[in-house]
């Protein structure tokens, strides 16, 4: 799936709202008008789904993709939502499926993050956290 072409609308959205000429760089004004690229917003969603589906906001058919990974001994961490990454048969569409891709970015997450109750809240930071870690700041 090709996102040069959201990317790209993207772009012309943010240089005819703040009337950059196309010589200049993207990724300051992107930063100016606090946009997530594309990468980090399709992270945001799936991010968003996962919090959802672990708290009971989603469909089942979504919570029922998603395993709590229960430790063997208590831990440190084991105070922090972990979830079970399961093994895929295909390398290039298997990576990609929800049930994999979800746990990986959201044990990816500092454990602060992973163990927020509100979705405002959760959005609001997972939104700076992505911010952050997308323009490096």
């Amino acid at each position: 799936m090709s996102y040069s072409c959201t990317s790209a609308a993207r772009t012309s959205a943010a240089r005819i709202i703040t009337k950059t000429p196309s010589i200049n760089h993207i990724t300051p004004i992107l930063q100016q008008l606090h946009w997530l690229p594309i990468k980090h917003r399709i992270e945001f969603k799936i991010l968003l789904f996962t919090f959802k589906a672990i708290h009971n906001l989603a469909p089942s058919y979504l919570s029922d993709l998603l395993h709590v990974a229960t430790p063997s001994r208590t831990l440190r961490s084991s105070a922090s939502i972990h979830l079970t990454v399961p093994s895929a048969r295909l390398n290039t569409m298997g990576s990609r499926a929800f049930s994999r891709s979800a746990p990986r970015l959201w044990n990816s997450l500092p454990p602060q993050l992973r163990n927020m109750d509100s979705l405002h809240l959760f959005k609001s930071t997972l939104k700076t956290h992505l911010f952050r870690t997308a323009f490096s700041l």
